[in-house]
């Protein structure tokens, strides 16, 4: 009843009216939904609440509530439900998905499929300065180290909530670990750093990641992170070593982590992407590999965006479309998946 409460008009407001024989929907659903439970079926009893008639976000909170530990607190009668609506919300391209615990419960939430890769990340190795030097501390656990060099390498372990990695959950955790009291500074030092990993040769990243902080300069700390230079594969060997076997697009330009487990992956294609020679020599070999390494992501859960390198080249003229695609990208992950 109280679930029910939060999202329907149960008529509690009638309990102060003259007549008081008046029943409410809350005494109608105590008698014949609760002490005599076979008096209505469910197509009726939703009816009754005006449910089918709802917007799909408070469709959408009450689903989550139904399958929440406050509903039922019995992890099997969780799954039970669980498997149950996602048969009539998967056909509609919906889904009722592990997201996590709560009071050592299973929480769901509904998310749109397609979208988003249904795990949480474990390591964020970004801001490299060099091919990274890991090594696993245990297997077992996923738990890494970078052996050497850690200096040139960026990691962030901690646990990337729903919401995904915003700005300022990124500067707490490098004031923590480089230990700087003072916000600004700190932030500063964070861009910094960012900045410095990328491409000298690359102006069309450059000016994206300017762009992208500048744009948001008066409200960064709401706004997810734009990690540059993100590992997404790894292998201890070179791409000479692994042979055709060797996978696809190691590292990434750009990568923000969004609300409902999207992986966004933003790409700067300079001539690198489809030549050799320092660009004297088209290469279509290069290009087919590119294309292979998204369709792999694409398939992985993961979006992918590029730019071309022109678009980005001058500062000025990239400040239009730089700044639609974030505000765009932003708009629809903050109207939320349903």
């Amino acid at each position: 009843m109280a679930l029910l409460s939060r999202f329907w008009d149960l008529g509690d407001d009638l309990r102060g009216s003259w007549d008081l024989s008046a029943k409410t929907l809350r005494d109608e659903i105590q008698r014949h939904v609760i002490r005599f439970q076979e008096d209505w079926t469910p197509e009726y009893f939703f009816e009754q609440l005006h449910a089918f008639e709802a917007p799909d976000p408070r469709f959408g909170f009450f689903l989550e509530g139904l399958a929440s530990s406050a509903a039922l607190p019995d992890e099997q009668a969780q799954r039970r439900f669980v498997d149950l609506a996602n048969k009539h919300l998967q056909p509609v391209g919906a889904q009722l998905r592990l997201e996590g615990e709560q009071d050592g419960y299973p929480l769901f939430q509904l998310v749109q499929l397609g979208q988003g890769t249904g795990r949480r990340p474990r390591n964020l190795i970004f801001a490299t300065l060099g091919k990274p030097d890991i090594r696993f501390t245990s297997a077992l656990d996923n738990d890494i180290e970078i052996a050497e060099r850690s200096d040139q390498v960026l990691v962030y372990d901690r646990p990337v909530s729903k919401n995904g990695l915003l700005w300022h959950e990124l500067l707490a955790w490098w004031q923590e670990t480089r230990e700087i009291s003072d916000p600004e500074r700190a932030t500063w030092s964070l861009y910094d750093r960012m900045h410095a990993s990328l491409p000298a040769k690359s102006d069309g990243q450059k000016n994206l990641f300017w762009l992208y902080h500048n744009i948001y300069r008066e409200d960064l700390g709401a706004v997810p992170a734009l990690l540059p230079e993100i590992w997404v594969h790894w292998d201890p060997r070179t791409v000479r070593e692994r042979g055709a076997l060797a996978l696809q697009n190691l590292r990434m330009d750009f990568l923000m982590l969004l609300p409902g487990n999207r992986r966004v992956v933003v790409e700067v294609d300079g001539m690198q992407h489809y030549t050799r020679k320092e660009g004297t020599v088209p290469d279509s070999a290069k290009y087919a590999a590119t294309m292979a390494g998204d369709r792999d992501l694409k398939f992985r859960g993961y979006e992918v965006f590029r730019f071309g390198h022109d678009e980005l080249r001058d500062r000025d003229g990239a400040r239009p479309v730089v700044t639609e695609f974030f505000r765009t990208l932003l708009d629809r992950s903050s109207n939320g998946p349903i």
